[in-house]
């Protein structure tokens, strides 16, 4: 007998109180190891649509409802009793006509209203919203999934009753819905063969999933939702599968499942090429080790394709090629830098150049482009430099940074930016590269340096290189032109637009801080029109406190009230703009009473624990609750970067950044979401309150 799990399960337990929880999962173990076991107390649900639906007690209470065959067990709801009779007399488990997908399809109940007329008097008639999908066919409706006892239902709905009537459909149908409304053409599902299990269809898979030892049980059952973050959409499945002529890059706003095509993109090359090796790279520690974590989950059955993807940051591993290629290396704190170069403009003289700007045209330009003459500097276009500089400038400029390029051999320390290019012209020269294919994650923040060292690492073949990003999420480089550095995807970009893991409400306050579309300097757009998230939850709150008391006692009553709903403390996140602003998270963590980790490169999530940690370190996590505090004036917008700014086009670029921050952080959150700050708050706070 197969041991399902379905995601209406893992939704449901996941509302219980703690307690409740651990009795649930008791039960379902025991099922799992013996479901006949004449201890289960079964009862069949008497005015249920579908003969085989079953609760078995739990506790005085709480039921688990089960649907019960002679080959398989499925856990698919847990509730209070009477609430888990409801939802089961209004479900039944059916095989689509046309997909031959199984579904948990809600049974459609007709009631027949009586209208009494009321009279009132109206100023101006409210005209009435046309039908969607009126004009769409029944049987295109059917290939997308929907139930045909639906059919009805969806042919009258309008934009007003869209989201409400999407969450009685299975997903694949709501999706493809959402789609529609937003003027895209969704790609019909596969159609079964005659014969083929319903539950190994893809759609199937994404709601029901056979749990075969009790290890994968429990993990199932302690991360309710990071199952299925792992999960290829099928529509989805095309860009993975896809042999492109060129370099690729795929982009969609926070949510869309980007690192889920990067993924399966790195396995599917690893799978079709079985002697190649797969680098997946992404830009920090941090992130790599959860992409570690989810490749474990996509293939740990099956080590030999495992063992060929190499899971790594770009510095990590441009530092190993270099250990591997050269030799040792000793990389320069930014802070040594930053007093060489100080140093060296003291012994310069006639120049009226900022600490500041030095520094950014040295990271920026000198650094970043791998400057090492004169030539080469007199030449270089500052793209998006607006202090213009001239040829005399330039050069008093040179006497600066070729001092500190000196100073830095002399030491015998170098800089991460000239450990990518030593890397790149090693890899060049190399009759063999260390990997066939590399399939880079959070490109959006990749730098110059980075990109010639991953041109050159993906060159052995045409779709050597496989990106995936957001230009809204970029927070660490300024732009550049990709095209230039011989990275050309211009006609192999492709934007991803259905949202898996952040709720309507959420997406849409998000994205208020940021423009519809967001192009790069080569002229690829990004837009975020008509990107649609496939599930409804509670309006965020953003709440604006008299000081930093008031604060602490708004977030840690939602912290208490997120806990008592049934949300574990390890689905919790807590950001902060900066370091300075920490203790304030933390204070609030303890007036609630509840555990906290502070992450960071080394530090990661911890069960019975909430997290704590800068923006900059949410990117790529995500949680069922998050905090975002301390949004205050002089915070955000961080008033340090705007009073060092030394461009004009920097300050622009501060003000992007920051708000691509902010944006970062509020999309970390499924579920829930509180923005917080003290008066006179943050002025994004303004736009995402529109």
């Amino acid at each position: 007998m197969e041991f399902r799990i379905s995601d209406t399960f893992t939704a449901s337990l996941a509302k219980l109180n703690a307690a409740e929880q651990k009795a649930a999962k008791t039960t379902v173990f025991d099922l799992q190891v013996d479901p006949k076991n004449p201890g289960m107390s079964f009862h069949r649900i008497d005015k249920s649509k579908d003969d085989n639906f079953w609760s078995v007690r739990v506790s005085r209470d709480i039921r688990i409802i089960v649907h019960q065959t002679a080959a398989s067990l499925l856990m698919c709801y847990v509730d209070h009793h009477d609430d888990a009779y409801r939802w089961a007399e209004r479900r039944k488990v059916e095989v689509h006509p046309k997909t031959g997908a199984a579904q948990l399809v809600e049974v459609r109940e007709r009631v027949q209203e009586i209208t009494v007329p009321v009279y009132v008097e109206v100023e101006q008639p409210v005209p009435e919203l046309p039908p969607l999908f009126a004009d769409v066919p029944p049987d295109d409706l059917l290939s997308y999934g929907v139930p045909p006892e639906w059919l009805d239902d969806v042919r009258t709905a309008t934009e007003d009753t869209l989201f409400e009537l999407s969450e009685h459909l299975p997903h694949e149908a709501a999706e493809a819905l959402l789609q529609l409304a937003t003027g895209a053409k969704p790609i019909p599902l596969q159609e079964a063969t005659a014969g083929a299990d319903p539950f190994a269809h893809p759609d199937a898979q994404r709601r029901f999933r056979v749990m075969t030892n009790v290890e994968e049980l429990e993990r199932a059952l302690e991360y309710p939702w990071e199952k299925w973050t792992v999960f290829l959409h099928p529509g989805q499945q095309e860009l993975v599968e896809r042999q492109f002529n060129g370099p690729a890059r795929v982009s969609g706003s926070a949510g869309t499942g980007k690192t889920i095509v990067a993924l399966h993109r790195a396995v599917h090359l690893a799978r079709q090429h079985p002697e190649a090796k797969v680098l997946l790279a992404t830009f920090s520690a941090t992130l790599a080790r959860s992409l570690a974590a989810k490749l474990v989950v996509l293939v740990g059955n099956e080590p030999k394709i495992a063992d060929r993807i190499h899971v790594e940051s770009t510095a990590g591993i441009a530092r190993q090629l270099y250990h591997d290629l050269i030799g040792e290396v000793t990389i320069a704190p930014h802070t040594t830098i930053q007093e060489i170069l100080k140093t060296a403009a003291t012994k310069v003289d006639g120049h009226k150049f900022s600490d500041q700007f030095l520094w950014a045209e040295w990271t920026e330009v000198v650094d970043a482009w791998q400057l090492t003459t004169w030539e080469t500097y007199r030449k270089v276009t500052r793209l998006g430099r607006k202090t213009r500089l001239s040829e005399k400038h330039r050069e008093i400029a040179w006497s600066i940074f070729a001092q500190v390029r000196e100073e830095l051999e002399q030491r015998n320390l170098t800089t991460m930016p000239t450990v990518f290019g030593r890397v790149a012209e090693a890899l060049r020269d190399s009759a063999k590269l260390p990997f066939d294919f590399a399939v880079v994650d959070e490109a959006q923040d990749v730098s110059v340096p980075e990109l010639r060292f991953l041109a050159a690492l993906g060159a052995a073949r045409p779709d050597g290189l496989f990106f995936t990003g957001d230009l809204g999420q970029r927070i660490f480089q300024a732009p550049f032109s990709w095209k230039e550095l011989g990275v050309d995807i211009r006609g192999r970009s492709r934007t991803l637009r259905i949202n898996y893991r952040t709720s309507h409400q959420i997406r849409g306050i998000a994205d208020r801080l940021l423009p519809p579309e967001v192009s790069d300097v080569d002229g690829n757009t990004e837009s975020r029109r008509g990107t649609v998230s496939v599930f409804n939850g509670p309006t965020p709150v953003v709440q604006v406190c008299d000081d930093e008391s008031a604060e602490t006692a708004t977030v840690s009553q939602w912290l208490l009230d997120r806990i008592a709903e049934g949300v574990q403390p390890h689905e919790v996140g807590l950001f902060v703009r900066s370091a300075a602003q920490l203790p304030r998270a933390q204070k609030a963590a303890r007036t609630a009473a509840v555990a906290a980790v502070e992450l960071d490169d080394e530090v990661e999530t911890k069960t019975g624990h909430i997290s704590i940690s800068t923006m900059h370190l949410a990117k790529g996590l995500e949680f069922r609750a998050v905090v975002v505090m301390a949004c205050d004036d002089e915070i955000l917008p961080l008033q340090d970067r705007i009073e060092t700014v030394a461009d004009d086009s920097d300050l622009e670029e501060v003000y992007n950044t920051e708000r691509h921050l902010l944006y970062v952080a509020c999309t970390r959150a499924r579920d829930q979401l509180l923005v917080t700050g003290v008066e006179p708050a943050s002025e994004f706070l303004d736009d995402l309150c529109k």
